[in-house]
């Protein structure tokens, strides 16, 4: 462990992948994968319940009103990301064929991940309270925005989709949230002394996060959907696509002289795309012979997102610790 400190890696960041190869190689199917649903979801709203507890009124009023964060996420999420999207189709849809460039555009057009950027923005120690509220105002835009804008650039019927992801954000997210501000005179000075009880909910929630999307690649067979070599040049294109986009993001940060805090939550929020809510609009507005293929770069630029945000936020959350400790 001390060669693997040395270039980076930690004991989370080996769990990280043990993650990943336990959901290639043991994954969750039948009641085990039901059991995992639950468990996922139930650690979720423990760990936003937690931020809720811990995090002072003031903090999250901030949040909700702090503009540029807001504004330059929802520009992000909903602009830069389509702009992105096509130039890559364009740049790379020869190699990727027509379903998997489909899917691309299909990605670029999805709100933020609510859970996991989060989670990386508190471990980071960016601001959580705009983090809260930017992750959530994105998903619950993009319930009914992200199917106008696959209608629209992508000519694909009506785009209806259901009030479900609405009521999960509600019930999962902010529900728990609000319960954890309404409780905090009583329990946020447990939850701030016992600060490794958030430390161990945020890093596990993403742990559960990583084993049940690789369980649920592996068991629906989307690893053989494509031949090897087409597979290895998406992957290629994602992580250019993933690098190109954060490096905007954190170049936009610093040109609008955000705060390191602010800096966190935009590039967490800002580039990071759901497949909590990208399955199930997908599933709404796609056949169902074609949904592999189109998921497909969603998932491996969801993978890749996390590990590099898992990697991105340590390395950040040891660089603000060091200042304070000297």
């Amino acid at each position: 462990m001390g060669l693997l400190r040395r270039i980076g890696i930690d004991t989370y960041m080996v769990l990280l992948f043990v993650t990943v190869g336990l959901g290639v190689l043991l994954p969750a199917d039948g009641i085990a994968a039901d059991v995992l649903k639950h468990v996922t979801y139930w650690a979720v709203s423990l760990l936003f319940f937690l931020y809720g507890a811990k995090l002072d009124p003031s903090a999250v009023r901030a949040g909700i009103t702090n503009i540029p964060i807001q504004g330059l996420t929802f520009a992000s999420t909903y602009i830069m990301f389509p702009i992105f999207g096509f130039i890559f189709a364009w740049l790379f849809g020869s190699l990727l064929g027509e379903k998997l460039t489909f899917g691309l555009m299909f990605l670029a057009v999805l709100p933020s991940t609510v859970q996991s950027s989060i989670a990386f923005t508190s471990i980071a120690r960016g601001n959580v309270a705009a983090a809260i509220c930017a992750a959530s105002v994105s998903n619950l835009i993009g319930v009914a925005l992200t199917p106008a804008m696959v209608a629209f650039l992508l000519h694909q019927g009506d785009g209806g989709v259901s009030l479900d992801s609405v009521i999960k954000i509600g019930t999962q997210i902010l529900l728990p949230f609000i319960v954890g501000q309404v409780l905090r005179p009583w329990v946020g000075g447990f939850v701030k002394k016992h600060k490794v009880l958030t430390m161990v909910v945020d890093r596990g929630s993403i742990l559960l996060i990583i084993y049940a999307a690789f369980s649920r690649s592996t068991v629906t067979g989307l690893w053989n959907a494509i031949p090897v070599s087409s597979l290895l040049i998406l992957i290629v294109v994602m992580l250019i696509f993933l690098a190109v986009t954060m490096s905007v993001i954190a170049a936009a940060g610093h040109l609008f002289r955000l705060n390191y805090p602010d800096r966190a939550s935009l590039f967490y929020c800002g580039s990071t795309k759901s497949l909590a809510s990208g399955m199930p609009i997908a599933t709404a507005l796609f056949a169902a012979n074609e949904l592999g293929a189109i998921v497909l770069p969603l998932l491996v630029y969801h993978m890749s997102q996390l590990l590099v945000c898992a990697y991105i936020s340590q390395k950040s959350a040891q660089r603000t610790l060091e200042p304070a400790e000297a």
